[in-house]
């Protein structure tokens, strides 16, 4: 299936900022601390962590969230590989993610093996400890076609005043059809109207305090 066209990116120092939807893809002080607040810790991980345990996610970006997470994964030794979806509409170029992972030397050691994956045009990754999959196109369609099911979810669209179709109350409910039970989602945004719809589609969520300059986020477990 071809892919979408790669979205323009400006730079803002070392961060990648869309400009289709004027948003940066990670926060502007410091991008790694904040997925392990956000997605991590907000997903209970690594404590939760299990053999064949899968993460899903909206926004592979620049795969951030899938390095930290491995990166995690590898410290708590558990066997077999993490597996990992992502949705994923715009697709950045390898530059761009090379360009942007440069400024994380804490995983370094985890990102050669992404960059040559994406610079063949591989959309699979496996490697010991690893099975990753980035589904292009938009997640309101990929995703009910998915036939998996994640115990942890990562939210991580752009902002929800800029992209608001991917947080919409059916693509909600599209994630908590595909959650295990009592799994759960974590994202850095704390929207009411995000919050309402993961309720209406089987969520309990909680307000927790945000990363950096955002006072809130969002847990979410489901029901």
């Amino acid at each position: 299936m071809p892919e979408t066209q790669a979205p323009d990116t400006a730079w803002q120092g070392a961060v990648p900022v869309s400009r289709r939807f004027d948003d940066p893809y990670y926060s502007l002080e410091n991008g790694l601390a904040e997925t392990r607040h956000v997605f991590l810790a907000g997903n209970d991980l690594p404590a939760r962590f299990r053999e064949g345990f899968h993460i899903a996610e909206l926004g592979f970006g620049t795969g951030l969230n899938l390095l930290t997470a491995l990166q995690a994964w590898r410290a708590a030794g558990l066997p077999g590989p993490l597996r990992y979806t992502s949705f994923e509409a715009y697709p950045l170029p390898a530059d761009d993610l090379s360009r942007a992972l440069a400024h994380f030397p804490d995983l370094a050691a985890l990102v050669a093996p992404l960059l040559a994956a994406w610079r063949r045009g591989d959309r699979v990754i496996e490697t010991n400890d690893l099975r990753a999959e980035i589904v292009v196109g938009d997640a309101r369609a990929t995703l009910p076609r998915w036939p998996g099911r994640a115990d942890a979810w990562f939210l991580d669209g752009f902002s929800p005043a800029k992209n608001p179709e991917l947080w919409e109350a059916p693509l909600m409910a599209e994630v908590a059809r595909h959650t295990a039970p009592g799994g759960t989602a974590a994202t850095y945004t704390a929207a009411g109207f995000v919050r309402r719809n993961l309720e209406a589609a089987g969520f309990d969520v909680t307000r927790t305090p945000g990363y950096g300059r955002k006072r809130h986020m969002t847990r979410a477990r489901l029901a």
